[in-house]
């Protein structure tokens, strides 16, 4: 308790120079079924990626092949050796009072070569265990079936660019149904398509690097939200009945802010929301592509002479697949930029553009705290993110399955990461409490420091710490642990709080 005592006293006089200005915390307790948990991924914890039978995966093949575009030549060959680890994880959960943990499943290590005809026994044993293990300890697994490490022969065949796949992935997902529905009753079919499309297959930023900028990012699109419809409607006709579970897909987002309360603003900042989230949640809550998002591609594709739009048009059969496809609403969010029009949606014709079509530009307030391009401290914006999607999409169950902050030592005090934290559940309650928004789980980003993609292992988001440079991948829990740990066990965020 004196340990917990001392970190809140000097939070609350370092968040002075670090936090929010005049941030004030909510009061109220957590709601009593509301969740706390941490969350991870396969390839960027697991390691073994070549051993007990597992197939090659796109980031496998991506870190081995172009090892320049990761930092370092940094790979996740071994990552944070959770594949022999397991059980060290489950105890750090257990210990940390987590009431569920976001984990996903390596297609490759159950499918070695993706396909139903060559089943990996050793993988599938290796996720029995680690899930029977979770539930014993009052765990609960919210698994993501596909969390961006893709089977490499389906890589081959076109990746997310063929409709193909979304077939595979269903034949996958049953699979998965059928072998871990007794222990799995939260599903999530497909992480962040968003990152998919835009860092795979529109800016080549991601694996697998491909730069088709004005069609691959529809194309990925409209593959995932099939694929994620196919997984959904297997689970809801033929496990549902019997396992009692649910299923999600999960979006990512940060949030727009206008620039200004100019119309121009106000609409710019509306259409980036469009497309970045509502291309992924207007076919699944909504039905069909955002309007916006269907008269810009389709207006600038004619300008560019093509005779048809860009973006693949969804048949009414689609439509109708595709729409109501979720039992709830998963988000992953991390930061908040503000937004102007570039004035770009019927000028600067000539190659076909993603940012083009959009006609948007942003910019950061430089005050911002922040360690790192992708992550900074705005609680604000994710109060109105909650709120926006409570509003846009007929006020679903809202799940926040990714939220962390990003330093660059991984050290032990990381008393940022608790400001950040501390501010963004804040704002949550407050969303909660005032806006009248169903959120009913958060889930801190990450449990370990990790392989962070084509940062490496140079941006640390862990509330424990790894040391990458021993054998065995040594786990140190940081303040921001225990401070969790205290938040979890208290269901508070300050010292007294009120009903």
């Amino acid at each position: 308790m004196a340990k917990h005592l001392t970190l809140l006293i000097f939070i609350a006089v370092f968040s002075v120079t670090f936090g929010s200005p005049n941030f004030t915390f909510n009061n109220r307790y957590f709601p009593p079924n509301f969740k706390l948990g941490a969350a991870t991924a396969a390839y960027q914890i697991e390691g073994a990626w070549n051993e007990d039978g597992k197939g090659v995966n796109l980031w496998d093949w991506y870190t081995h092949t172009y090892p320049e575009r990761i930092k370092h030549n940094f790979t996740g060959d071994i990552a944070c050796d959770s594949y022999r680890k397991w059980r060290d994880d489950v105890e750090l959960l257990k210990n940390l009072g987590a009431s569920h943990y976001r984990l996903s499943i390596s297609w490759s290590r159950i499918l070695p070569n993706a396909t139903i005809n060559n089943i990996n026994e050793k993988g599938v044993e290796y996720y029995i265990n680690l899930f029977k293990a979770l539930r014993e300890n009052n765990i609960e697994p919210m698994v993501t079936l596909y969390h961006w490490d893709l089977p490499i022969t389906l890589h081959e065949m076109g990746g997310w660019l063929n409709p193909l796949l979304a077939d595979y992935f269903a034949d996958y997902a049953r699979l998965c149904f059928e072998k871990f529905g007794e222990y799995v009753k939260s599903w999530i079919t497909l992480n962040e398509p968003q990152s998919t499309c835009l860092g795979g297959y529109a800016e080549g930023t991601k694996a697998p690097g491909y730069t088709h900028i004005g069609e691959g990012l529809y194309q990925c699109a409209y593959v995932h939200v099939l694929a994620h419809a196919k997984a959904f409607h297997i689970y809801d006709k033929e496990f549902r009945p019997a396992q009692n579970g649910r299923i999600s897909i999960v979006l990512d987002a940060g949030w727009p802010e206008p620039a200004t309360d100019d119309e121009s603003d106000l609409a710019a900042a509306q259409t980036e929301r469009e497309f970045v989230l509502g291309i992924y949640a207007n076919p699944i809550y909504l039905g069909n592509w955002p309007e916006v998002v269907i008269k810009n591609v389709g207006q600038r594709s004619a300008l560019e002479g093509l005779n048809r739009s860009r973006l693949p048009e969804l048949t009414e059969e689609e439509i109708h697949f595709i729409n109501g496809t979720s039992d709830f609403f998963c988000i992953n969010t991390y930061s908040t930029n503000y937004f102007t029009s570039a004035n770009t949606v019927n000028e600067s014709i000539g190659e076909p553009s993603y940012a083009l079509d959009k006609g948007t530009r942003s910019f950061i307030d430089p005050s911002w705290p922040s360690n790192v391009t992708w992550v900074h401290l705005v609680p604000w914006g994710f109060r109105k993110l909650l709120k926006y999607v409570h509003d846009q999409y007929n006020h679903p169950e809202v799940f926040v399955t990714e939220n962390g902050w990003a330093d660059l030592t991984g050290q032990l005090d990381d008393t940022e990461r608790i400001t950040y934290i501390s501010e963004y559940l804040s704002s949550l309650l407050d969303a909660y409490y005032e806006d009248n928004v169903n959120v009913t789980g958060y889930t801190v980003w990450s449990l370990l420091d990790n392989f962070e993609w084509t940062n490496g292992y140079t941006q640390k988001l862990g509330l424990v710490q790894v040391n990458f440079d021993r054998e065995e991948r040594t786990r140190t829990p940081k303040d921001s642990y225990y401070w969790y740990q205290k938040v979890i066990e208290t269901r508070c965020l300050v010292d007294e709080c009120v009903e």
